[in-house]
């Protein structure tokens, strides 16, 4: 793809949204507001659509896919292109996997300039697309491979934390294999190392899909069960009474920190009932903080974007425990959610970015990485 050839007509931003993961619904909503909010003088977007069984789709509409995959307008999924993007950068764009009418109209639609990658969760925010793409070539907003399987593995992710001294919430993980031969070591573990309550988790997933927090033994056994469906790794956490905070960050080498923003939960904690749902939780930004509490939230959100070796940008969620004022890094997360009011783009609307311009933003940090990444030799000169 020839950045050059942008300079004199708009880019052509490829967003992928749905995808194969537990946090399809989500995804949608976010893709349907950034391609709203996408400057039409600037950019032309180029929607492309996985549905749940993994088929890549040019031109198919959020909403429209949405309501095809509820049964409620059949003739969205048909009216698509199906396409694929080989891991060829000599190729370079989406092409088709059936033979259209039109070849050459077929592989118009398909070029794009750079992609938004709007996936949340497994096959999307996990470094799999990622490395597809840089296979492919092709400029992507957002972390890189390494980065993104970090971000989506909170084992590892907790791993690297530890190393470098950053603060974590005490914690247990186990596999699904061992769960199932054996229970009973696992609950013992959990009961002597953490206590109750604690909550329960898949390693690899997002949106708070899965989770569960147990406050006696035969909830904990239900939450590891449930958590089990959705990943083959379980993450066990001590329960703390706590604060939620959230702070965005947004660059490549030199990461800049937003203001910070409270969640407080209309259920007992943050769920997926509560964030999608029920529609009564709050977000207070900024959160009312000491400015040494909040200076220190913005130090170790950026601490945690570099230790990831993460790109573009990430939401870094923090506990706040009331009874000692000890800050906890939580996780991070690589491909937030993204409507117009998610805590990702309002932190960054309350900092002075507005969300069009907050796009451009990420846009641009995508061109300039994968340029970066072009001066990197791939043959050795003798």
């Amino acid at each position: 793809m020839q950045h050059s050839q942008a300079k004199t007509r708009k880019l052509r931003v490829g967003v992928i949204f749905g995808g194969r993961s537990g946090e399809h619904e989500v995804s949608i909503a976010s893709a349907t507001s950034i391609i709203e909010h996408l400057d039409p003088n600037k950019y032309e977007v180029v929607p492309i659509a996985i549905t749940q069984e993994g088929r890549w789709l040019l031109g198919a509409d959020p909403q429209r896919l949405l309501a095809a995959e509820t049964g409620q307008e059949r003739t969205a999924l048909s009216e698509s292109l199906a396409v694929a993007l080989p891991g060829d950068p000599t190729v370079g764009h989406l092409v088709p996997l059936n033979q259209p009418e039109n070849v050459g109209q077929a592989l118009e639609a398909g070029r794009v300039d750079v992609i938004f990658p709007v996936l949340h969760g497994t096959y999307g925010e996990d470094g799999t697309l990622q490395g597809l793409l840089e296979m492919a070539g092709v400029p992507y907003v957002g972390c890189g491979v390494l980065g993104s399987a970090l971000g989506m593995d909170k084992e590892k992710m907790k791993m690297v934390f530890q190393a470098l001294g950053l603060p974590i919430v005490d914690y247990l993980v186990y596999r699904r294999h061992d769960w199932e031969r054996d229970p009973a070591p696992i609950i013992a573990a959990v009961e002597a190392r953490l206590g109750y309550p604690c909550f329960v988790k898949p390693v690899n997933l997002g949106s708070s899909v899965g989770v569960s927090k147990a406050h006696n033994r035969q909830e904990l056994e239900q939450a590891i069960t449930l958590a089990a469906e959705y990943d083959r790794k379980i993450i066990v956490e001590r329960g703390i009474d706590c604060r939620e905070l959230e702070c965005a960050v947004l660059g490549n080498d030199e990461p800049l920190a937003s203001v910070v923003g409270e969640i407080i939960p209309s259920n007992e904690f943050y769920d997926y009932r509560a964030k999608y749902i029920d529609n009564r939780s709050q977000i207070v930004i900024p959160a009312d903080l000491p400015q040494e509490t909040a200076e220190l939230v913005r130090h170790y959100a950026v601490q945690a974007f570099l230790a990831l070796d993460l790109s573009g940008l990430a939401r870094v969620d923090f506990f706040l425990e009331k009874a000692s004022g000890q800050l906890y890094i939580n996780e991070v997360n690589t491909m937030p959610g993204f409507t117009t009011i998610s805590m990702y783009p309002k932190l960054w609307q309350a900092s002075g970015l507005p969300y069009e311009q907050l796009l451009d933003r990420l846009i641009e940090l995508a061109l300039e990485r994968h340029t970066d990444q072009q001066r990197n030799r791939t043959r050795l000169q003798l």
